[in-house]
């Protein structure tokens, strides 16, 4: 039997982790002990005040949301409701079955930034959009617009809407709901209102009467709506939301209650089966997102199993270097073991998404920071890349060459400001404003520092509150200054996060490599004295008696590193990519004489970081001498990646040769 530290956790847990407890309002407690084993600080406790992130939190606020609601309004996916309600006349506008699940996210992302950021204007607009959502719910509880307004009709290219629960593999009934499920939830926990999550009950319930043993088994052909229930369960505690959403997994393979979809859905083997990503991406990443959810609250071993051998199969055979997954643009989907090409990589935006819930998941689960190492390049890197500066252009795919040509963005070249399937665009709106969920967790009076981001946060622990603040120059400069401000004098652990990158590993796993040791040690000081680290799972912990104004500074070395790829990895074979801290770099026409698939980066060539405040929002590029592959010198600039295409359609590479 396997008496892992993890699994005797898991075990433990249902004796020491308590009920959620209602408040007068109705509303859950959202400093509650969560029912992993670590648990996260939300992302209302903590404020950010650094120079990136909650810059773009701003954008995201002032410019993205407004824009996603405009293109809702405009190209009719709210009209669709107040059709579906009886308020206007006309049937269904738009090319997807899936339009409603847009709406939700922005409300989602909107609801977020009500949290930390009140506006009464914005509050109203969504309670007006609420009761359009209202009027289009049957009087049973079901809702979805393309299926209410044109059973027999055929919106573009999609398949007929038919009667309720047809086709579930491509309709999209339940993924859409799911969408609904977060957006309600956090909508009722931004203003304790219930009016949008009566709407999600009521549908829930009816799901719930429609699925399960003895019923339809047939699972819905997208996956959002698992974790989707595991909210709801969150928020009234009623244990049939989580029962159904363990039924929809378990449904998975399980070819005695449905014909299979197929590896494209996930659905070719039961899932505590399953060893390898496969499949639509995105469908993957909430699946395996849902599969930690079971493991942790249901305190299931073959859960935990599963969800392990799959990410080990991800990690180490089909992660792109900037965290992006899914290879192939055919099915959206990964491709074989070390099937990694740049050019045509899919690497869509809403994956990486559903890669960092899915890591931070398994952080929470396991405490190992080998998992906040892959979201942090995934959130630095093959996220945000997704959205421009200005906040209303976008990727749908992230590819990692371009030759200025190839038509890799959903027909276009370059960032664009919508799409007909804009479940990106609408993505990004929901999670940005939710970053400053994953910087700090704790765990009794463990508390854990992941990410190093500048902020201020008040952190419930065990022997009280605790006022934490960051100080940083991140990502650009390794340089962090935490001040901690305990109520009384307390003993405490606290668990700094000692980036791979910064020990030597730029992704956990074999599958990409520096070609060279760092010649520079990482520092930790406690009020100005260096102490020696001890790190344990990629932690540096620090037990002591905090006081007021204690000081940790923290010094992350950030030389510019070269990274390669394992032999298998064919498109990358002599290839090198550079690196300096979080973020990956790549060579971008405009600043390379218009040519960077051509550039050759030799092992000796000197290269040096320099900051350009009036560049791309402030960045720091890379430059040197180098040559190419006629032996020409050359002069590199390299910038972030996720900064690249806001000058104009040329040329990109990450991966150059090295000879």
């Amino acid at each position: 039997m396997n008496h892992s530290p993890v699994r005797l956790m898991l075990k433990l847990s249902c004796l020491i982790i308590p009920l959620i407890i209602l408040s007068c309002s109705g509303r859950a407690d959202k400093n509650i002990q969560s029912f992993y084993p670590i648990s996260p600080v939300q992302f209302t406790d903590v404020h950010l005040t650094d120079n990136f992130w909650a810059k773009r939190i701003e954008v995201n606020r002032t410019v993205t949301i407004p824009f996603g609601f405009d293109k809702c309004e405009t190209e009719g996916r709210i009209r669709n409701f107040e059709r579906a309600g009886g308020l206007l006349d006309g049937k269904y506008e738009g090319k997807m079955p899936f339009d409603d699940s847009d709406v939700y996210k922005i409300i989602e992302g909107a609801s977020y930034s009500l949290s930390t950021h009140p506006d009464p204007k914005l509050d109203s607009y969504l309670d007006s959009i609420i009761k359009k959502i209202a009027a289009a719910q049957e009087e049973d509880g079901y809702i979805c617009t393309w299926k209410t307004l044109d059973p027999g009709s055929t919106p573009a290219w999609w398949v007929k809407p038919g009667p309720r629960w047809f086709n579930l593999a491509s309709s999209h009934e339940l993924y859409n709901v799911g969408h609904m499920y977060e957006a309600a939830n956090a909508h009722y926990q931004a203003t304790g209102k219930r009016n949008f999550l009566n709407i999600a009950l009521k549908n829930a319930d009816l799901i719930d009467r429609v699925f399960g043993p003895g019923k339809n088994t047939e699972p819905p052909g997208h996956q959002i709506i698992e974790t989707g229930l595991v909210k709801l369960y969150l928020a009234t505690h009623n244990e049939k939301y989580l029962n159904l959403a363990r039924f929809f997994l378990d449904q998975r393979g399980n070819a005695s209650g449905h014909k299979l979809y197929g590896a494209y859905n996930q659905d070719h083997i039961p899932v505590i089966q399953q060893k390898e990503a496969v499949g639509h991406a995105v469908r993957a990443g909430y699946m395996y997102a849902g599969m930690a959810d079971i493991a942790a609250i249901m305190h299931d071993t073959d859960y935990l199993n599963a969800v392990d051998n799959i990410w080990h199969n991800v990690v180490e055979k089909k992660i792109y270097i900037t965290g992006g997954i899914g290879a192939r643009h055919e099915g959206e989907s990964f491709g074989d073991n070390y099937e990694l090409p740049n050019m045509t990589a899919y690497n869509e935006t809403c994956a990486a998404i559903a890669n960092v819930y899915w890591n931070h998941r398994m952080f929470l689960l396991h405490g190992d920071a080998k998992y906040i190492d892959v979201l942090e390049r995934t959130l630095y890197n093959g996220m945000i890349s997704g959205v421009s500066l200005s906040g209303d252009k976008f990727f749908y795919p992230n590819c990692l060459a371009s030759d200025g040509k190839y038509k890799f963005n959903v027909g276009f070249i370059g960032r664009q400001p919508w799409f007909d399937c804009s479940c990106c665009p609408s993505n990004v709106i929901r999670f940005l404003p939710s970053v400053p969920n994953y910087v700090y967790a704790s765990h009794g009076d463990s508390l854990y520092v992941n990410l190093f981001i500048s902020n201020s946060a008040t952190i419930p622990m065990e022997k009280g509150h605790v006022k934490i603040e960051q100080q940083t120059n991140y990502p650009w400069d390794g340089a962090i200054r935490i001040t901690l401000h305990p109520k009384i004098p307390s003993s405490m652990s606290l668990h700094i996060r000692i980036p791979g990158w910064a020990t030597n590993e730029p992704l956990p796993g074999n599958l990409y490599h520096y070609t060279d040791e760092s010649a520079y040690p990482v520092v930790l000081k406690i009020n100005s004295e260096p102490i020696d680290l001890s790190i344990n799972k990629g932690f540096a912990i620090i037990n002591r008696q905090w006081k007021d104004d204690d000081v940790v500074e923290l010094i992350l070395p950030m030389p510019i590193r070269r990274v390669v790829t394992d032999e298998k990895v064919a498109d990358d074979r002599n290839k090198v990519a550079l690196i300096r801290g979080p973020i990956v770099y790549c060579a971008e026409g405009v600043d390379n004489d218009g040519e960077t698939l051509d550039l050759v980066i030799p092992d000796n060539a000197e290269l040096a970081a320099e900051f350009q405040p009036e560049l791309l929002d402030g960045i720091t590029v890379i430059k040197g001498m180098v040559t190419d592959t006629y032996g020409k010198k050359r002069n590199l600039t390299e910038i972030p990646y996720y900064a690249w295409s806001h000058r104009g359609i040329g040329e990109m590479a990450v991966w150059m040769d090295r000879k």
